[in-house]
């Protein structure tokens, strides 16, 4: 049997006949950018992060950025962020000229550390940027408390968390704005690019939406300095309409991750997900660690199941940032994570089938290196 990490056919299948009549709205309507499709996805959006406002935009990367923009984030700032993230969060934060304060993740979690974070603020500090990494919520009340503390905005970086709650609260409501990424593969995914900016704050919300659009809210009359990062009319219309069913492909994700985790939780050389609590995690990785990573993952597509590395090198060590003078050992959770990290197929159209075979197929590779 053959299992690949995700497969977006069979997903985008369930949703085919009415993306076709989504397409074809758009094509009629003659508005492709920024008109009614855009403004009905950024109600719904907002209605169900539990949250007032919500801005379309081009991409994850350019909601954090956009976001860090709006509250003056530049050269000379300082913003505190998480290690082990994808490098999309350190990118915004360094586009702006500001430096990126690096915070150890907790290993249980692997999401940044609250009770790391005090010591690292100094009078350069601007902003806060947690990530809910693979879609588990951080601990946002520790984060929170300290932000509050010291006058800090804290930017969620929810790219991966689409539905995930915290305390029954969604994620994309918890800080003081959130960034998502509507990437194919995300639990909510576009056929294509975008993003979009949630937040309570109407002034973070109106300077979003000039940043978005060449900081015009007026055409040919532009008050700031912006960009163009729109999220278009036919991506809006596919996401609002794959939005209806996003709560129910969570469910079934969290039915699997249970099923791998009741499976694996006796084979004591893998690290399986930690969830604490009162959080919902919205499972868009599964990611596991093994300590020969590499040979499990070869040995697993031996036996035709795809597994991948989510990610493979921390941003500090990667070439762009070397200019930050960080070297292997700095930070020695986050390395150990990404030197030891796969990640299974996980997707709410995985068949029974499927789901037993990647679990079998997991048992005899620990089985095979004898673990």
């Amino acid at each position: 049997m053959k299992v690949p990490f995700f497969d977006i056919n069979s997903i985008n299948q369930e949703f085919e006949e009415i993306l076709y009549a989504d397409f074809k709205r758009v094509l009629k309507s003659g508005s492709y950018i920024l008109s009614t499709e855009v403004e009905k996805f950024e109600r719904s959006f907002a209605k169900y992060c539990h949250s007032k406002y919500c801005v379309g935009v081009g991409n994850g990367l350019q909601a954090i950025e956009i976001v860090l923009q709006s509250w003056g984030v530049s050269s000379g700032d300082e913003v505190i962020l998480p290690s082990n993230t994808y490098i999309a969060t350190w990118l915004a934060v360094t586009r702006l000229g500001a430096k990126p304060i690096p915070i150890e993740p907790n290993i249980e979690t692997y999401n940044i550390n609250p009770e790391l974070i005090e010591d690292k603020i100094t009078l350069k500090t601007k902003a806060i940027i947690v990530v809910h990494l693979y879609g588990l919520p951080c601990e946002m009340n520790k984060i929170m408390k300290i932000a509050d503390k010291y006058s800090l905005k804290v930017l969620e970086d929810a790219a991966q968390a689409h539905g995930a709650e915290y305390h029954s609260q969604k994620v994309g409501s918890l800080g003081h704005a959130a960034a998502f990424s509507f990437y194919p593969s995300k639990n909510l995914g576009a056929l294509g690019d975008g993003g979009a900016i949630t937040t309570n704050d109407e002034e973070l919300f109106n300077n979003s939406k000039l940043i978005r659009n060449y900081g015009s809210g007026e055409k040919y009359k532009n008050s700031r300095i912006g960009t163009n990062s729109r999220l278009d009319e036919l991506q809006a219309a596919f996401l609002s309409t794959k939005l209806e069913k996003l709560d129910e492909g969570i469910i079934k994700r969290r039915k699997i991750a249970v099923e791998y985790n009741s499976h694996f939780s006796h084979i004591t050389s893998i690290k399986i997900p930690t969830i604490p609590i009162d959080y919902l995690h919205s499972f868009h990785i599964f990611m596991i660690m093994y300590k020969k990573r590499d040979i499990f993952i070869e040995y697993l597509k031996r036996l035709g199941v795809e597994a991948l590395i989510h990610y493979p090198v921390p941003p500090h060590l990667q070439k762009a940032y070397s200019h930050l003078e960080f070297k292997n050992g700095d930070l020695p959770i986050s390395e150990k994570i990404h030197r030891e990290c796969l990640s299974l197929p996980i997707y709410q159209t995985m068949t029974k089938d499927q789901i037993l075979y990647v679990i079998s197929s997991v048992k005899k590779v620990a089985k095979e290196l004898k673990d």
